[in-house]
């Protein structure tokens, strides 16, 4: 859609920045703290670049205060920041470590104190490892208990003090990473597995959106899902049908569940038929329902490209000779792979993509937002956007430009898609200062703020502002005016034109 003019962002617009606790904290075994999955998954060889671990990540453990000043200078107007679980409860339930608590309590007032909203994850994939121990994680509903009671510990400790709350982060991306690819905790190939753990991961969220619920009216929580939507690779009716079938596998699976208490019955009855859906009881058809979110957390990086499954696209099922003759081979491909028959992944050949393969699509990003808008009807809140570039320092000063640019134009997209219509609150930039990739160390960063660290633990951990760090100061001071004028392109003049591009 065309707009002669964009709409303003809204006046209370929560400009922001994200971390998460394993990625940045550091201190993985000081004050009490007990080991997540994550400290002890990062030690098997071969898992992480390097051998990296989190034990000092960036330290933002002992350094918080130094990057909440950070923070209050570039105009922050919100910090999402998840809590280490095993922090608080070490074993994941029972006694508490009161100098872990400690240190949010003073984390959340610091950020208080310089007119920073806290934004609460209450779970940013480090499971306390003594429950994958004692339960084995996720595939337990004593997990989920053990969580609910989690939340309902911090919600009384911060009512009153933190409003915004997000229950699980990437649901979509933890389970399958690590139930079903082994390449996050607890490492398994097991597809059955992920549904399973996927299942009992919606229960523990829709009880502690309810739970949150009841304890605190004033609260607003919502999960913050990993987004890309899905392009057919052409006009080819069986491509545009692939596109549907891979929207509904892969992002209507989760969010259908978060604020319409039930699977999509089309994904459902796909998995029934194979055998590989998870276990659900009757019972838990009345905890799903009635636990609508507050609002939506979009993580938004790119989408993907697909066409018309193998067994349907007789060009590729030559590309790949697929033997359809072999029942028991097409059972087993698929019970791998359900998705074989839904659709085949494409490359798009109108993007262009990162260091690391990710896609560039900031249209893309006006897409996911009016989907995921029209389908739910849900307020917004950009959780995660960014991109993860090899930043050098050189002289104190960091020259980001490529950051900047792709930050710009997503930000355009955003308010492209408010005047469309889309209800977005808030925007979180992934992240504040750089930090600990999970899979690829420190050559991969993200952040505003360099941290001069490298993975061997080398580095003074000082901190310096990227370019990108005044340029968004500078879209946070405007709230958001100086991304682009209120007229569009083409009604600027010459000069007007040149001050755009030098912004």
């Amino acid at each position: 859609m065309y707009h002669k003019f964009l709409d303003k962002f809204p006046p209370q617009f929560l400009w922001g920045a994200a971390s998460a606790a394993y990625q940045c904290e550091g201190a993985a075994a000081e004050d009490g703290k007990g080991p997540s999955v994550w400290d002890a998954f990062c030690r098997i060889p071969g898992k992480t670049r390097n051998g990296t671990t989190g034990d000092t990540a960036v330290d933002f453990y002992h350094r918080f205060e130094e990057d909440i000043a950070l923070m209050k200078e570039m105009g922050l107007k919100a910090f999402r920041f998840s809590v280490s679980w095993s922090r608080v409860f070490p074993e994941g339930e029972g006694n508490i470590n009161r100098k872990g608590l400690e240190f949010y309590d003073h984390l959340i007032d610091r950020l208080l104190e310089n007119g920073i909203e806290p934004m609460v994850t209450l779970y940013h994939w480090d499971l306390p490892l003594a429950l994958q121990e004692k339960y084995g994680g996720w595939l337990s509903r004593k997990t989920a208990d053990a969580f609910v009671a989690y939340a309902g510990f911090l919600f009384a400790r911060w009512r009153g003090k933190v409003r915004w709350w997000i229950t699980f982060n990437e649901q979509n991306v933890f389970t399958g990473l690590g139930y079903r690819f082994a390449a996050h905790p607890p490492g398994e190939k097991d597809f059955r597995h992920m549904m399973q753990a996927n299942h009992i991961v919606n229960l523990a969220n829709a009880r502690t959106v309810r739970l949150a619920h009841q304890m605190d009216p004033t609260f607003r929580i919502g999960p913050s899902f990993g987004y890309g939507p899905s392009y057919p690779l052409n006009a080819d009716p069986g491509n545009v049908l692939a596109a549907l079938n891979a929207d509904a596998f892969n992002n209507d699976w989760w969010l259908d569940v978060y604020v319409k208490g039930r699977y999509p019955r089309f994904v459902l009855k796909h998995l029934e038929r194979l055998g590989l859906a998870p276990d659900i009881r009757e019972e838990d058809y009345a905890i799903l329902e009635g636990a609508r979110p507050d609002f939506l957390g979009m993580n938004y990086y790119h989408g993907g490209t697909v066409q018309a499954n193998v067994f349907e696209n007789p060009q590729l099922s030559k590309q790949k000779t697929l033997d359809t003759t072999d029942p028991y081979q097409m059972q087993a491909d698929m019970e791998e792979s359900p998705e074989k028959v839904m659709f085949e992944t494409a490359r798009n050949p109108y993007l262009e993509s990162t260091e690391w393969g990710w896609e560039i699509d900031p249209k893309g990003f006006r897409v996911a937002l009016r989907k995921m808008y029209d389908r739910y009807e849900l307020p917004i809140i950009v959780t995660e956007n960014g991109i993860g570039t090899m930043d050098v320092l050189e002289n104190g000063k960091i020259h980001d430009t490529q950051r900047i640019e792709y930050l710009r134009q997503h930000l355009l997209e955003m308010r492209k898609a408010i005047t469309d219509g889309v209800e977005v609150i808030g925007y979180c930039a992934w992240s504040f200062t750089d930090l600990l990739s999970w899979l690829n160390g420190y050559r991969k960063r993200y952040g505003f703020v360099y941290v001069d660290r490298d993975e061997q633990d080398g580095g003074t951990l000082n901190r310096y502002r990227k370019d990108s760090f005044h340029w968004y100061a500078d879209v946070i001071r405007s709230n958001g005016n100086s991304i682009l004028p209120e007229r569009t392109i083409d009604e600027l003049t010459e000069q007007e034109w040149k001050q755009v591009c030098q912004k």
